[in-house]
């Protein structure tokens, strides 16, 4: 299964692309295809979708618009009035987007204006960041225009629900049964009788009540009841005019609150989910009068469980479309009706301490424990508490927004930096604990501005801020509050006047994470796992680092607002994706699942607190990611809980691959601590074991074969727990590093035959192998003219980089092997002697010294080293001139490592520039110095020497140790190299468009972050991950404006040149990577890629991306994203896979071509000669290319690949008048009716160039 470079467009997308022409004030453009310029849609990354486009289905941030079931057809032909028209639009009535010549220019700016654009920059970054703010904020709220029609249905549903009947009190069970067909028996008989009458003209849609655990039984000797609501008041951010528009086009959320009336309850309603059971009750009771035809609301009436919490159910209002005047469908918005208990109750809230135990139920594990009973229910009183909030808070929110300008556009800020990272709801996974968080960012802004509230000695952690900072300052400090913050070592508590309700010991003491609202009400992290938190606190300090490192010339803005943060293997180092339909916990306890609130809860609360224990150190952050809940019918009582869900690590590279994990000490007696290693791990993988310090430790010890399987350890810890704990079976957790690791291995046949052989192989193992060298060549300095100063290594196989590992090749080894698997890497290295005057100034009679050099130091190798063989190289290629570095020394060790050696003398670039610099002198002055000028033609060699000089002696060392250091530096940097070689080796453009040097500097990108040594909190940590953000920066890269890169971190961001480049169709080198040392950005990119091969790339890094998603279904298929499809080449060329010697590199090799009847068939007792660097396909291709380049544009992979494709260029196909020298094989074009126009027409030959490319692959090319 290849990729799919092809767009699909259906019909909802033309209608959108149309809608979007049609309106020039339309911020965004439609989803281009492959074939347009993406860029075009770039230039408006900070402007987000307008409201028009989507709000019947809005996308979130950054996400194209779709078409919403329920959006009418006219809907985005009109523009509203206050429609806004993007950054730069005009302001006004009277304003006028045409341009007239003659007119007089526009007044410079008013003092008024100058102040307002430095304030923006103090105050705000930049200018252009706050123009950005101010145009993202109208388009991320809804629209005033369309508010009306929800405005007539909330004092509809007003009226409504002010004059419900009451229900006179029941048994719970007998109320809930009375429910499924009809109404209670109430005690309005007018209301009684008109039910009876309406019997038998409409079905009654049956209602469940929302009983949570433990579910009433018969033997229940209290009672349920309803009357009107006391009070109705529209709450949260609806009411407030804080609404932030969610992701993946979820509704907007316009929350009433209906409070029950103190008549209802008793003082015990704490006990035992007696109060959740009265408030299901009542929101059962007001869904049956909601759903009756009589009422004449034309809406779908659904239960909705926050967190898939029974105890948090709430009912949600959709309005069906049918154009009346309350129908608010088009504002695509849900009314959400929460019971809430009245302040005076009688229900004391002192009894909802966090210490207070308010279930009782009697399941001790063993009779060591104490009886459930007794144990405190913080999670339970929490969302009793809640009942208490919707009124307080809304009066809290409304303070601050009067008291601090700068409020409302900071939340809305807030909100749509965490919507981005999946802190929210949406359609695709998000981050456990924050479904229902929405008025804890609100909290932490509360906190900022007002303070913390001050210990017992008076004293506070958090002083205040003050009101007058600007949204983006406000902004910036919540994040900067949230990366440095720990919840669960340091509670918050917002500063408040009368103190907080409860003692912070009591929250210390029985929640993991504490922050008090500023009401003293209710814990607002109650429910948010520690482990959820950690990864907030990562997210933010990625975040600040896109603030704080780039130049000001830069643009965070995209980064931190409008680029999807959900997309898990860009997100985290490992994904995990657990099935958990059959997974139960060893130690089942039914006050765990009443404090949670359900089974689901329970064993993810679970779930996440050991695997917080088990990793520890070894991850930076951990997320349990899951489906949002989802509203559900009024028929199922319970919600259904996500039976799939994602563990999304963060790995700590220092030490997430460590073998041993150390425990507590051994001591006579058996410690609390040693107890609870013991049950973490079980008796079968935790031992007692002696180190070499004498110490007598616990500890657990993964056994691992290799590298790759060390860099799964994470892993195995995941689904250790998982089994031991939860009974989940190990395949039902799925990971994919197995296979990204298997693409950068030889088959397993061929790599067997290399470890039965014995033969060194491996980085360390080339590394050593260089350094024996090293020390052969510096021995020789008496048999040489010149001493040797320094051997620089310049070969991906000694820096880690290569995408398989170095082999060494002997003749036996070789015999063994089968054909297509011989290949025998070749390690370049460069010398350099000691400086000497007696070097000639002719630089064609330096290139024969050099190879007078070379055969001295293979002769003196030759005799010292026994076993080792060195030949003198010449002519890399046809057409070399002879003033360009041509020569080189062979070199194969008695193990079997190939070296590639060349000689740098620096006078070179001397005499080179001394020729090009020639053109710019005066004859007459040439002539007076007895100079001769060099033709065109000489000046033209001399550069080309030039760039190969610069590029092979001082640019390719140099580059070489910074990649080297960068690969000690991070653990991840050589995975993430390799793979993103393979991938685009795969899909024939490594080397021939793309060189492994611009690889290697784009994926440095990633880690080196704004330079001068600084650390990047947001550096991958894993091959996938780096894998995964190197095809999204690829997808996403404006190459035309170039990228520098701090490879080296002697600067920083703040001082780089700003680099573009001038593309144009058929230029080569369209990328642009500067570094401190190229400016030009041009020393690895000069070749290409050029503008086809850069589409190209762009096209397959979202082709990749996009299957890449997968991995959230479980549906990744991780080689097809190496699988190149080949219906855009003009033709394909297939070769012979039995005679290339690198085949059993493919990454679809087929082992039928070197296995025949379970034995290879060329295994004999003959040696087979070595060929270093032997690569028959590559050096055919080379000669294709060099034939047809004025007609062809060849794709090919290096790494074993059997098939080239080829386009033709398309200007060749047209006809065009017979010429001498046309530089391309030419047939006359075929005339029907002869025609004098059409005679002395001719057009590409393609047959003919078919049928001499096969002439030349004869042998290799299949035919």
């Amino acid at each position: 299964m290849a990729l799919n470079l092809k767009r699909k467009r259906d019909k909802s997308l033309n209608e959108h692309a149309s809608k979007k022409r049609a309106s020039t004030s339309k911020a965004n453009k439609p989803i281009a295809d492959d074939h347009s310029d993406p860029h075009e849609d770039e230039a408006h990354a900070g402007i987000p979708e307008d409201e028009d486009e989507d709000e019947g289905a809005e996308d979130g941030i950054g996400a194209p618009a779709s078409t919403g079931e329920g959006q009418s057809d006219d809907e985005g032909g009109v523009a509203d009035e206050d429609e806004w028209d993007g950054i730069g639009s005009s302001v006004g009535a009277g304003a006028t987007h045409e341009h007239r010549t003659g007119t007089k220019p526009k007044k410079p700016p008013t003092g008024e204006e100058v102040r307002i654009i430095r304030e923006a920059a103090d105050l705000y970054r930049s200018s252009s960041f706050k123009l950005q703010i101010d145009a993202l904020l109208p388009n991320v709220r809804p629209k005033e225009s369309r508010k009306a029609p929800l405005d007539r249905f909330l004092l509809s549903l007003h009226t409504f629900l002010s004059s419900l009947p009451s229900i006179a009190p029941q048994h719970p069970l007998e109320a809930a049964r009375a429910l499924l067909h009809s109404l209670p028996d109430s005690s309005s008989a007018k209301a009684k009788r008109k039910l009876d009458k309406g019997k038998g003209k409409a079905a009654v849609e049956p209602i469940a009540v929302p009983y949570p655990f433990p579910v009433p039984t018969e033997d229940a000797n209290w009672k349920v009841a309803f009357a009107k609501p006391s009070d109705i008041v529209l709450v949260g951010s609806w009411a407030n005019k804080l609404s932030v528009k969610a992701k993946d086009g979820e509704p907007w959320g316009v929350d009433v609150a209906v409070e029950m009336p103190q008549e209802l309850f008793q003082e015990k309603d704490y006990m035992n989910s007696r109060f959740f059971h009265k408030r299901a009750f009542f929101l059962a009771v007001i869904a049956r009068h909601v759903t009756d035809a009589k009422t004449g609301f034309n809406v779908e009436t659904l239960y909705e469980s926050r967190d898939s919490d029974p105890r948090l159910t709430t009912l949600v209002l959709r309005h069906k479309q049918d154009g009346t005047p309350t129908d608010f469908s088009k504002l695509n918005a849900q009314v959400r009706i929460i019971p809430y208990l009245s302040a005076p109750s009688p229900i004391p809230l002192s009894r909802l301490s966090p210490h207070r135990s308010n279930l009782r139920v009697h399941d001790a594990a063993s009779p060591d424990e104490p009886p459930a009973e007794h144990l405190p229910t913080p999670l339970y009183n929490a969302a009793l508490l809640l009942s208490t909030t919707p009124k307080p808070h809304l009066l809290a929110a409304h303070a601050l927004k009067e008291d601090i300008p700068s409020y409302v556009d900071a939340l809305a800020l807030l909100r749509i930096w965490a919507n981005q990272r999946g802190y929210g709801v949406g359609k695709r996974m998000c981050v456990r604990g924050f479904e229902g968080a929405g008025a804890w960012w609100g909290a932490v802004l509360e906190l900022l501005v007002r303070g913390e509230a001050a210990d017992e000695r008076g004293k506070a952690k958090l002083k205040a801020l003050g009101r007058g900072l600007s949204s983006y300052q406000l902004f910036k400090a919540a994040l900067d509050f949230l990366a440095r913050h720990d919840f669960t070592r340091e509670p918050v508590f917002v500063k408040h006047q009368e103190g907080h309700r409860f003692p912070p010991e009591n929250y210390t003491a029985h929640h993991g994470a504490t922050s008090a609202d500023s009401t003293s009400t209710v814990n607002l992290l109650a429910s948010v796992p520690p482990s959820s938190l950690e990864m907030l606190r990562h997210d933010a300090k990625t975040t600040l680092e896109s603030l704080d490192g780039g130049s000001i010339s830069s643009d965070p803005f995209p980064e931190v607002f409008l680029r999807e943060h959900r997309d898990l293997p860009a997100r985290f180092d490992i994904v995990i994706r657990v099935d958990l339909s059959s997974a139960r916990m060893r130690r089942p306890s039914v006050h765990e699942v009443l404090e949670h609130g359900s089974p689901a809860n329970a064993l993810l609360a679970s779930l996440a607190s050991h695997l917080r224990r088990a990793l520890g150190s070894r991850v930076k952050a951990l997320s349990i990611l899951h489906s949002s809940s989802e509203p559900r019918p009024l028929s199922q009582a319970h919600p259904i809980t996500p039976s799939i869900v994602c563990i999304g690590l963060v790995l700590d590279s220092e030490n997430a691959f460590r073998l041993v994990e150390h425990g507590p000490a051994a001591s006579e007696e058996e410690t609390n601590a040693a107890k609870e290693f013991r049950d973490l791990w079980g008796d079968n993988k935790a031992e007692l074991r002696r180190f070499k310090d004498g110490s007598i430790v616990e500890s657990v010890v993964w056994e691992v074969k290799d590298a790759d399987e060390r860099a799964q350890i994470p892993i195995f810890v995941v689904r250790h727990i998982l089994e031991r704990h939860f009974a989940v079976h190990p395949d039902l957790v799925q990971s994919w590093q197995p296979g990204f690791d298997g693409l950068l291995k030889l088959p397993q046949d061929i790599s067997s035959l290399y470890l039965a052989s014995g033969r060194p192989a491996g980085f360390k193992a080339a590394m050593a192998a260089f350094d024996e060298l090293v020390k052969a060549i510096k021995a020789l300095d008496e048999d040489l003219p010149l001493a040797v100063l320094n051997v620089s290594p310049v070969s991906a196989y000694l820096r880690y980089t290569s995408v398989f590992n170095p082999v060494a090749m002997t003749p036996s080894l070789a015999s063994a092997l089968p054909a297509s698997a011989r290949y025998m890497p070749v390690m370049d290295i460069i010398l350099e002697f000691e400086k000497s005057s007696r070097w000639p100034d002719d630089l064609r009679a330096i290139q024969k010294m050099k190879l007078a050099f070379f055969e001295r130091l293979a002769t003196a190798l030759m005799i010292s080293v026994k076993g080792l063989t060195a030949r003198v190289v010449v002519g890399e290629r046809l057409g070399a001139s002879a003033i360009a570095d041509q020569g080189g020394l062979e070199i194969v060790t008695p193990l079997g490592w190939a070296f590639s050696a060349r000689l740098w003398h620096d006078r070179e670039a001397t005499l080179l520039n001394r020729i090009i610099e020639q053109n710019d002198v005066p004859k007459l002055l040439q002539k007076l110095q007895n100079q001769i000028q060099s033709s065109p033609k000489d000046r033209e060699e001399a550069l080309e020497a030039r760039a190969l000089y610069l590029r092979r002696f001082v640019h390719a060392p140099r580059h070489h140790r910074v990649v080297a250091a960068l690969n000690h530096r991070f653990a991840a940097f050589s995975g993430t190299v390799r793979l993103v070689k393979r991938w685009l080796a795969a899909h024939w453009l490594l080397r021939s468009h793309v060189s492994e040097e611009a690889v290697e500097i784009v994926c440095a990108s990633l880690f080196v972050g704004g330079g001068s040594g600084r650390t990047n909190a947001g550096a991958p940590s894993s091959r996938e991950r780096g894998f995964a953000r190197v095809v999204e920066l690829l997808k996403d890269w404006q190459w035309t404006a170039g990228m520098f890169v701090p490879l080296y971190g002697e600067e920083s961001a703040e001082d780089a040149a700003s680099s573009s480049v001038s593309v144009s169709a058929g230029s080569k080198g369209v990328w642009t990577l500067s570094t401190e040392f190229d400016r030009d950005g041009h020393m690895w990119t000069a070749d290409g890629p050029d503008i086809v091969a850069a589409h190209r790339v762009r096209a397959l890094a979202k082709a990749t991306f996009d299957v890449l998603q997968g991995m959230e279904a479980g549906s990744l298929d991780v080689k097809a994203l190496f699988v190149h499809p080949e219906d855009d080449y003009d033709f394909v060329v297939r070769l012979d896979p039995s005679v290339l010697p690198r085949y059993a590199q493919n990454v679809v090799a087929d082992s039928s071509v070197w296995s025949k009847k379970g034995k290879y068939a060329n295994l004999s007792d003959e040696e087979v000669a070595l060929r270093p660097g032997f690569d028959p396909a590559q050096l055919f291709l080379e000669d294709v290319k060099r034939t047809y380049a004025d007609t062809l544009k060849i794709f090919y992979d290096p790494l074993g690949g059997d098939r080239f494709g080829a386009v033709w260029d398309p200007s060749l196909r047209e006809p065009r008048p017979f010429r001498v020298l046309n530089h391309f094989s030419s047939v006359p074009l075929p005339t029907e009716n002869d025609k004098p126009k059409d005679r002395g027409l001719v057009k590409l030959n393609e047959a003919a160039v078919l049928s001499e490319i096969v002439r030349l692959g004869a042998g290799l090319v299949r035919v």
